[in-house]
């Protein structure tokens, strides 16, 4: 029973990764529709989408059948409570990946407009939370989990200052309203992949050491240190 539930749970691992792989792709694809303006890759990400859905769903499968015929305790246990947890962020990380791709597409349409507002650093960060989150997970490392939920101040800083920068283009430039809060939204979403990374980096640790950050992080950052 031991050798079949850990053959299972490998399956799984190999199953989520390609899930992550994927999920990565959406979010890259869609921070690079936006930088360039680029329909046709916005396009592709929108499709991808439903593959990701797809994997989403039978992983989700594949983790109840397990509970159901090896009802696993312990570590097993942790492992598939957190796998089903990280499955559902994925696939909200590649939902919100199409709504920054659908920003781009209805950009093109519109006039350019130049806000102040540096998306470059944002998206960088984003993606590095992200990828830092994933490889926490390939390589079941709790130090890289923790960072991940260090970074996640800086990305709410910079919506905030996003958002005060929205009011005051709003206010001197009332006729581009429209596309200016389309900014605004692409920044939201950006700042929720963030949210999500954070809590695949919480789901890890309680995968590795068995503890429940989410609600007082920073408690554990600092007996970390």
């Amino acid at each position: 029973m031991t050798s079949l539930i850990h053959k299972e749970i490998e399956k799984l691992k190999q199953r989520i990764l390609a899930l992550v792989a994927q999920v990565e792709e959406n979010v890259r694809m869609s921070v690079q529709a936006l930088e360039n303006l680029d329909t046709d890759l916005a396009e592709q990400v929108i499709r991808a989408d439903l593959k990701v859905d797809q994997l989403e769903v039978d992983f989700e499968e594949d983790c109840l059948k397990i509970l159901a015929l090896f009802q696993p305790v312990a570590t097993d246990l942790r492992f598939i409570v957190a796998a089903l947890k990280i499955n559902s962020d994925l696939e909200r990380i590649s939902d919100l990946a199409v709504n920054i791709a659908e920003r781009a597409r209805f950009l093109v349409t519109r006039k350019h407009i130049s806000i102040p507002f540096d998306f470059s650093v944002m998206t960088d960060k984003v993606q590095d939370m992200l990828r830092t989150s994933i490889n926490a997970l390939v390589r079941l490392d709790a130090k890289k989990a923790y960072s991940v939920c260090k970074e996640d101040d800086e990305v709410d800083a910079l919506h905030r200052e996003m958002y005060v920068i929205v009011q005051k283009h709003i206010h001197e430039f009332p006729e581009d309203t429209e596309e200016i809060m389309h900014f605004l939204s692409i920044s939201r979403h950006l700042e929720r992949i963030a949210d999500h990374a954070t809590n695949i980096a919480e789901d890890i640790i309680y995968m590795i050491d068995g503890d429940i950050v989410r609600h007082h992080i920073e408690d554990f950052v600092h007996l970390k240190k």
